[in-house]
């Protein structure tokens, strides 16, 4: 019998980009799936999201997220743990929410890929390395359309 290879396949170039990504984003604070495919300028949520699913495990996955600030389906527990640890900024359930999980407070936990200010989306000011301004204009109307995002 042929011995099997302890290398681990070769980590696609786009997968290592989107994981590089998700490294830099501060404990406490979050980007979309979009946010992150603008921030490369390639792929789009979908594929940022088959990329977390398929190599995100060694990441800081719970940093990268839906836009509708609800938490991962099936790992929501572990997300929580890890985002009251950081303290991310939570909208707490209201008693009548399935599971009265909180979500995330996408205005105030999310991060524009820039100088860390303590500050969300509202602190977006087109610096060099920002995520680009339609994307960030278009933060506050995608948050509160639920538009969804895997």
């Amino acid at each position: 019998m042929d011995r099997v290879s302890d290398e681990l396949p070769e980590l696609p170039e786009y997968a290592e980009r989107v994981l590089d990504v998700a490294e830099q984003i501060p404990p406490g604070r979050v980007m979309t799936y979009g946010d992150v495919a603008e921030w490369l300028g390639e792929g789009g949520p979908r594929q940022v999201g088959r990329v977390m699913a398929l190599y995100g495990a060694a990441a800081p996955w719970w940093r990268v997220v839906r836009a509708d600030g609800v938490l991962l389906p099936g790992h929501e527990l572990r997300a929580l743990g890890h985002y009251r640890d950081e303290a991310t900024p939570l909208r707490e359930a209201s008693r009548a929410a399935e599971g009265h999980l909180p979500r995330l407070d996408m205005r105030r936990a999310r991060w524009d890929g820039g100088a860390e200010d303590g500050e969300g989306a509202g602190s977006r000011s087109g610096r060099a390395g920002d995520i680009p301004a339609a994307r960030a204009a278009g933060a506050e109307r995608e948050v509160g359309g639920g538009a969804a995002h895997i």
